[in-house]
């Protein structure tokens, strides 16, 4: 389980960094039933594995957040390999409903930043800001969605689609080229967030260029996430490189691809971030 999970996250098979790292930590409850001769057995697993699992995608603070958590809650609290499993087991279930709340408080803080008829330019694939517009127009707000396509994997393709099916939201998607045209059309830029390291807003690549754009045309920024993703020390941001065959399916002589995962934004080209902690404005 804790091997398909790192495979998954190292192929970006879930897009959302909250569900990275709720997977993650709920595939530790494999560990729960090996057996062990020693307590020193099982931390020695338990830490082996929370590395590998971080590992697999380091760009992700909040997975890294969550195994941190996991291995310093359990490791060097326990005198038997029972008691061990018990804390660890009761630590994977706090540390699961503590990224799911926080992300349902920050969904449930940004609906209430809409407005009806509200227009809004969205790019990769959140799902806290999915969340927050599903909540917003279960209240009765519309909304018009214009969505990036998010490539080189087409993300946003599959926030189109779920934002389809929700009522009273009327989604557009474009390549995403063309956010420079429709930026004048939107009230707003929402989008969600990787991690936010001191001054700089870590996101899906693209992310950079549209919130450039927006600043420069007056078009407010919201981004929106979990506060466990602001992150003041204990972490450094490392830039995924993903595969050239997802830019380019046949190598072409002479040619490099250049593939990275995520951009760098300063934070003082954002309006306003909207977290379980409520909106701070920059």
């Amino acid at each position: 389980m804790i091997d398909e999970t790192i495979e998954e996250i190292r192929e970006m098979q879930t897009h959302s960094s909250s569900v990275v790292a709720v997977k993650a930590t709920r595939s530790l409850s494999a560990l729960l039933d090996r057996d062990y001769a020693t307590v020193d057995e099982f931390e020695r697993d338990l830490e082996h594995n929370t590395g590998a699992l971080r590992r697999a995608n380091p760009s992700h603070a909040s997975l890294h957040n969550a195994m941190r958590e996991v291995a310093r809650s359990v490791v060097g609290r326990a005198d038997s390999v029972e008691s061990a499993k018990k804390i660890a087991k009761s630590t994977i279930a706090r540390v699961v409903e503590d990224i799911e709340t926080g992300k349902r408080k920050a969904a449930r803080n940004l609906a209430d930043t809409f407005v009806d008829g509200e227009t809004f330019l969205t790019h990769d694939y959140s799902s806290t800001v999915l969340e927050g517009v599903e909540l917003a127009a279960s209240e009765g707000i519309h909304t018009t969605a214009y969505i990036t396509e998010a490539r080189p994997r087409y993300l946003g393709r599959k926030t189109a689609r779920t934002l389809a099916e929700i009522d009273r939201v009327d989604p557009h998607l474009m390549v995403d080229g063309a956010s420079g045209t429709y930026l004048p059309e939107c009230d707003r830029v929402v989008i969600g967030m990787d991690c936010i390291v001191d001054d700089t807003l870590y996101n899906r690549v693209g992310t950079f260029p549209l919130i450039a754009t927006a600043h420069r045309l007056d078009v407010p920024v919201t981004v929106a996430g979990s506060g466990a993703k602001i992150i003041e020390d204990g972490f450094a941001f490392e830039n995924e490189y993903r595969p050239a065959s997802e830019v380019l399916l046949e190598p072409t002589e002479g040619v490099i691809i250049e593939n990275p995962a995520y951009d760098a934004t300063p934070v003082d080209l954002i309006d306003e971030v909207v977290t379980d902690d409520g909106v701070r404005e920059f």
